[in-house]
C-alpha cells in the first residue's frame, strides 16, 4: 500500500493518504496479532493442511483489508469494497466503480495493484521476495498455483518463485514501455501494464480500448493479453534454454490455434452480419478473442452487440481460458486436451481392452490422478457455473443474464453479456449476488478446492499436527 499512499500524498488527496495510512496500520495490527496468536515452530511444520490453510485464509484475509482504502476514502460501502477488493486480487477485473475517471491516482493505482499482486499469486510473490517454508513452501506453492500441473524447474521452491517474479516485473516492464510508444501517458501505461500481465482488466479509464487509442494500441494489448496467457514456468525455462521451449509446448500451440480460429469465425461473422469492413472486424475479433480468453477482459468495443453465432464463440473462449501456470483464469487449455485424450483412450480400450496406454502431454506421459483431477475440477465448475446462476435467479435476475454473470465470474474475466455487459459494471447486481459473486471469484482463483477444503470440518480437527 506505500506506493499509492505516496501517489495520494503528492497529488495532495490527504483523505485518501490517511485512508491508506490506516489500512497499512490495520494490516502492521493484524501481522502483530496473528503472530502472537500462533507462531510457527519451524519452517519444517507446515504440512498439507498448513499450506492449504495459510494460501487459502492468507487470500481472505488480504482481500479484506483491501477493502479499507475504499471504505476508508468514502468511495464505497462495505458490500461494493469487498467486491472490488475481491475482484480486484482474484484478477476479475469487474468493479462497481460507475465512473472510475472521477476517482483519484491514489485509489486508481490500488486497483492496479490488486490485480497485479493477485495475477501471479499473492503467496508466490512473497516467497520470491520475503521468506522461506523450507520443505513446506512445495504444499502453499501447489495451493495456490493454476493448473492440473504444477511445473517445477529449479530443485528449491523458492528459487522457482524467484524466477517467476523475475518473469512477470519483466514483462510488466515491457508491456509499460510498449504502452507508452503507443500513446499511454506514463501513469496510464503503468496501471494498464500491470492489469494486462496480470489478466486482471482494471483500467483508469470508463471507456473503451477504441475512444483512448488507436489500432496499434489495440494490437500491443492484444500481443501482451496473449503473451499472459501462456505458463510463466515456460518462458522461464525459455530463458535459460531458448525460444523453441515455446513453440514445443503442446498446451501453448494449442491456444494459439484456438485463438486463431476463433478471431476467423467471428471476424467473418461481424462483416456478414454487421457489415463492418475487413481490417476493422478482423482487428476487433482478435483483440477480443485475446481479451476473454486471457480472462482479462479489456474491451474494445461493445461485444455484447455482436451477432449470436460471436456472442457464442467468445462465450467458449472465456470459458476455456488461458494456460496453467499462467495469470488466466478458465478452465485450462490443459484440462481440455487431458480430457480430449482421456476419452480417446477410454474409447480405444473398449475397441482393445488389454491395451496398456497412458495420457501424455507434451510428449510425458501425466499420472492418472492428475487427469481424474482434471475432469473433477471440470465437473466441479460446470456444477458451481450452475449454483451461481440458480442463486441470481431467486436473487431476481433473469436466466440469460444469470449464466451470463456466472460464467464470467467463475472464469474471472469481469466483462461478459447482459446485465454485467461490455461496458456495464456489477454495481447492478443485488446484493446478495454481489457478496455470492465474491465467494466464486475467491473460489476460481484458488481452483475451488483449496477453497473447499477449508469447509470442510475434519479439515479442522487436530490430527496432531497444530
Amino acid at each position: 500500500m506505500f506506493p499509492p499512499l505516496v501517489v495520494a500524498t503528492l497529488s495532495n488527496a490527504h483523505g485518501d493518504a490517511a485512508a491508506f495510512l490506516l489500512a497499512m496500520f490495520l494490516c502492521v495490527a493484524v501481522t502483530f496479532e496473528l503472530e502472537r496468536f500462533g507462531g510457527l515452530q519451524g519452517k519444517d511444520n507446515i504440512g498439507v493442511r498448513e499450506g492449504i490453510a495459510v494460501t487459502g485464509l492468507g487470500w481472505l484475509l488480504v482481500s479484506i483489508l483491501g477493502t479499507v482504502p475504499y471504505l476508508a476514502g468514502g468511495y464505497l460501502n462495505l458490500v461494493d469494497s469487498l467486491v472490488e477488493s475481491f475482484s480486484g486480487f482474484s484478477g476479475t477485473g469487474a468493479t462497481v466503480f460507475e465512473d472510475v475517471e472521477i476517482l483519484p491516482k491514489g485509489i486508481l493505482l490500488w486497483r492496479s495493484l490488486s490485480n497485479w499482486l493477485g495475477g501471479l499469486g499473492i503467496v508466490v510473490i512473497f516467497m520470491a521476495i520475503l521468506s522461506q517454508f523450507g520443505r513446506g513452501a512445495m504444499f502453499i506453492l501447489k495451493a495456490e498455483t493454476t493448473g492440473p500441473t504444477k511445473d517445477r524447474n529449479m530443485p528449491r521452491i523458492r528459487d522457482n518463485a524467484k524466477a517467476l517474479f523475475r518473469i512477470y516485473v519483466a514483462l510488466t516492464f515491457l508491456c509499460a514501455v510498449g504502452y507508452f510508444l503507443c500513446g499511454l501517458d506514463f501513469f496510464a501505461s503503468v496501471n494498464h501494464a500491470m492489469t494486462t500481465i496480470a489478466t486482471g482488466g482494471y483500467s483508469i479509464y470508463n471507456g473503451t480500448v477504441e475512444e483512448y487509442g488507436n489500432s496499434y494500441l489495440q494490437f500491443c494489448m492484444a500481443f501482451f493479453m496473449i503473451l499472459s496467457s501462456g505458463s510463466f514456468a515456460m518462458y522461464a525455462v525459455a530463458y535459460r534454454r531458448g525460444l523453441q521451449t515455446i513453440f514445443r509446448n503442446a498446451e501453448f500451440r494449442v491456444y494459439l490455434w484456438i485463438v486463431f480460429a476463433v478471431s476467423i469465425i467471428v471476424t467473418a461473422d461481424l462483416i456478414l452480419e454487421m457489415n463492418l469492413s475487413f481490417e476493422y472486424a478482423a482487428r476487433s475479433a482478435l483483440f477480443h478473442v485475446a481479451s476473454l480468453s486471457s480472462t482479462t477482459g479489456f474491451v474494445a468495443h461493445d461485444f455484447d452487440q455482436y451477432p449470436p453465432i460471436s456472442k457464442v464463440f467468445l462465450m467458449m473462449t472465456m470459458f476455456l481460458g488461458g494456460c496453467a501456470g499462467s495469470t488466466a483464469g478458465g478452465l485450462k487449455v490443459a484440462r481440455i486436451i487431458l480430457l480430449f485424450k482421456f476419452v480417446a483412450l477410454i474409447v480405444r480400450k473398449k475397441i482393445h481392452p488389454q491395451l496398456i496406454h497412458s495420457v501424455k502431454l507434451n510428449g510425458v506421459p501425466i499420472d492418472e490422478g492428475v487427469v481424474y483431477g482434471a475432469a473433477r475440477f471440470f465437473f466441479a465448475v460446470v456444477l458451481l457455473d450452475i449454483i451461481f446462476a440458480f442463486v441470481m435467479m431467486f436473487d431476481g435476475i433473469d436466466f440469460v443474464n444469470s449464466i451470463s454473470v456466472s460464467v464470467s465470474t467463475m472464469a474471472s474475466v469481469g466483462p461478459g453479456f447482459g446485465i454485467q455487459g461490455a461496458t456495464s459494471t456489477y454495481a447492478l447486481l443485488p446484493t446478495f449476488s454481489k457478496l455470492f459473486a465474491c465467494l466464486c471469484m475467491f473460489l476460481s482463483r484458488l481452483e475451488i478446492f483449496t477453497v473447499l477444503v477449508l469447509l470442510t470440518p475434519s479439515f479442522w480437527k487436530n490430527h496432531g499436527g497444530w
